[in-house]
């Protein structure tokens, strides 16, 4: 089904939804109340930090800094007294902060859960910094972070890891605490961050409870849903190691929505459940406060550029792009996949995309985005059945992207995707039917942190990916993330696996290093 979002059906959204919804599109969300006089807390202190710190979008001269005030994380605000609470922050260029650079006061208000996202201006260009906060007398943990190179900087090489998919009742983070040891440049998160949806129980200790298992719905409900994620050590650990940059997939909201559509709720009703996700989410990512979402709209695509080495230009795939074909699943292309007026990213953001391309001098150029650009043929034999939730559900939106890039002459496109829950590296080619059509590019799809539980090394459906697809260079479907050594003159991609997530401690190992060369559109193994 084409995209319906206009005038028309915010007038319906209005109608139908009433009061709650006119709240939402103005940003003022149900549930959410300015902050009032409260009477101070005179009971001992306790750890308002219990969720960790945060950093990312990093510019040459700006990264944002980022936490949560919340002594009970899973209870209503946080465990916090419903007012404003004044936030200390410091930015310094050492570990002891013997050197403070810029240091201010934020405040961390209960409209927003008591987050704090200052924007920290006039640093420095490609230089390691460290940052605390201090409320309520106590001392958060110091986050690392670092920020992007000068636009005609010669950067020599990025440390640069990608992952998705963390479902937390599926599986310890261990591939979170080896990202982190491994102190990279930059870490790219690309969806399912959370997941929305209520289960019985898992592999955790108190995956049974109920703020695991029930489905988020309402703002609290995806608050206490992140706040349950945020407590984990390893991811805390991930986040304080280095700057992140994140874009959201479907578990976000709910699975495999698209634009107003979901079969949950009337496109009216269900606009006000992305509205509560979409505030959520914002409060807890390390994103600026001018991205702060205007009910169910977020702005999230935007492009990041590490000197002339590379250009991130990252996606959002759910807020613009026509319903799934055929009614979703996994089918065979036809007639709707190729529709010309189906797309997966909406007129503007292709637009922006392709004169970015065409705009851009980088040596590299980085498409960070949710799923699978490849072809995934995921039937054996003569018959092609592919996912309609991934770009082979939008042939057309597709040809359009890696078209523009092949006439634009794009140097060195890589693509790293997730949601999959599995690796696939790929080499990208103009036409997929064609074994000798001209490659455009790479993509590293990358498996799930901890979705899916332990998995293995090759099971069926990779054997029929790598058999069905001769431009899939390599599979697997075991836990873990990508990190990669970016040069002017080679990409290695590390593709790090964990033996077992469904016990705390895995063995984590380099399962594959893959190669791209300068010029040379198409992955090797080392």
């Amino acid at each position: 089904m084409a995209s319906t979002r206009g005038i028309g059906s915010r007038r319906t959204f209005l109608t139908v939804t009433g009061a709650a919804a006119a709240l939402a599109l103005t940003g003022n969300l149900p549930e959410i109340e300015p902050a009032r006089a409260a009477a101070p807390n005179t009971a001992r202190p306790r750890d308002p930090f219990t969720l960790g710190v945060a950093s990312g979008d990093p510019l040459p001269d700006a990264v944002v800094i980022w936490t949560r005030l919340a002594t009970e994380p899973l209870e209503r605000f946080g465990g916090m007294d419903y007012r404003p609470v004044p936030v200390q922050w410091q930015v310094a260029e050492d570990e002891r902060f013997s050197r403070i650079v810029r240091e201010g006061v934020a405040e961390a208000r209960p409209e927003a859960s008591h987050t704090v996202h200052v924007d920290v201006r006039g640093l420095r260009p490609w230089r390691e910094y460290w940052y605390r906060f201090r409320a309520h007398g106590q001392l958060s943990p110091v986050g690392r972070t670092k920020t992007a190179p000068a636009p005609d900087a010669a950067v020599p090489e990025l440390s640069m890891a990608f992952a998705s998919c963390q479902a937390w009742w599926e599986g310890w983070y261990t591939a979170h605490a080896d990202l982190a040891d491994r102190r990279h440049d930059l870490v790219v998160f690309l969806g399912d961050y959370i997941y929305e949806f209520g289960i019985d129980r898992g592999v955790r200790p108190h995956s049974g409870e109920d703020y695991v298992t029930r489905e988020t719905v309402t703002l609290d409900e995806y608050r206490n849903r992140y706040a349950s994620y945020r407590m984990d050590p390893d991811l805390q650990a991930a986040h304080a190691s280095a700057p992140w940059i994140v874009t959201m997939d479907d578990h976000e909201v709910v699975n495999n929505w698209a634009d107003e559509a979901h079969p949950s709720a009337p496109p009216a009703e269900f606009l006000v459940r992305r509205a509560n996700a979409f505030r959520a989410y914002w409060e807890h990512m390390p994103l600026r406060a001018a991205q702060q979402p205007k009910g169910p709209d977020l702005q999230l695509y935007r492009r990041f550029r590490y000197g002339k080495l590379a250009e991130f230009s990252v996606l959002d795939t759910r807020q613009y792009r026509s319903d799934q074909a055929y009614g979703d699943g996994s089918k065979p292309p036809g007639p709707e996949t190729a529709d010309p007026t189906r797309t997966l990213t909406g007129d503007t953001q292709e637009k922006w995309l392709l004169d970015g391309w065409a705009a851009s001098g980088s040596a590299w150029n980085v498409l960070a985005q949710q799923n699978a650009l490849a072809r995934l043929d995921v039937q054996d034999g003569s018959d092609i059945v592919v996912p309609m939730d991934t770009w082979d559900g939008y042939e057309a939106s597709r040809s359009r992207v890696l078209g523009g890039a092949h006439q634009r002459k794009v140097r060195n496109l890589v693509s790293i995707g997730g949601d999959l829950h599995r690796s696939v590296a790929s080499d990208l080619r103009l036409d997929f039917d064609d074994p000798d059509s001209p490659a455009v590019g790479t993509e590293f799809v990358g498996t799930s942190i901890s979705s899916g539980l332990d998995g293995m090394d090759l099971d069926p459906g990779g054997a029929t990916l790598l058999q069905e697809n001769p431009h899939i260079k390599y599979c697997n479907f075991q836990r873990g993330y990508v990190s990669c050594s970016i040069t002017p003159e080679r990409w290695i991609s590390d593709f790090r696996v964990v033996d077992k997530v469904t016990v705390p401690n895995g063995t984590v190992s380099t399962r594959a290093r893959l190669l791209v060369e300068d010029g040379r559109p198409e992955i090797q193994t080392l």
